[in-house]
C-alpha cells in the first residue's frame, strides 16, 4: 500500500515539473501584439513632433538621430512611437517623410516589420 502511495506521488510530482517547462522553449507574444499598421513622420527622438525652424525635414531628422534615435511622429494623434532596432535600421531612407509602420505595437514602442511611403 505504501509504495502504491508513492509511486502515486512521484506521478503526480512528475506531471507537476514538466508542465511549466514544457513552455519555456516557446516564444511569448503579449497581449493584443496583432500586427497593425501605423501612419505618421519618421522623426527623431528630439524633435518628435515638431522640427526646428530653417531646417527641412528631412535633414533636421538625420542630423538629430545621430545623437539620438528615430521615432514615427503621429501628429493627428499628437504621438510619438519609438522604433525598434529594426526600424531604427530602416527608418534613415524614409526620414522626414510620410510613412505607414507595419509591426506589434507594445506600449508606445513598434517591433517593426516594414516601412513603407504613405499615401
Amino acid at each position: 500500500m505504501r509504495l502504491v502511495k508513492f509511486f502515486g506521488l512521484v506521478a503526480i510530482l512528475a506531471a507537476i515539473l514538466t508542465v511549466p517547462t514544457s513552455t519555456l522553449g516557446q516564444k511569448r507574444t503579449p497581449k493584443g501584439s496583432t500586427e497593425k499598421i501605423l501612419v505618421g513622420f519618421i522623426s527623431d527622438d528630439s524633435c518628435g513632433l515638431k522640427h526646428m525652424e530653417g531646417m527641412n525635414e528631412r535633414d533636421c531628422t538625420l542630423m538629430c538621430a545621430k545623437n539620438g534615435s528615430f521615432v514615427l511622429a503621429d501628429r493627428q494623434k499628437k504621438i510619438v512611437y519609438q522604433l525598434d532596432e529594426t526600424g531604427q535600421k530602416k527608418a534613415p531612407e524614409f526620414a522626414g517623410q510620410k510613412v505607414k509602420v507595419k509591426g506589434r505595437l507594445v506600449g508606445k514602442r513598434i517591433r517593426v516589420s516594414s516601412i513603407e511611403l504613405a499615401s
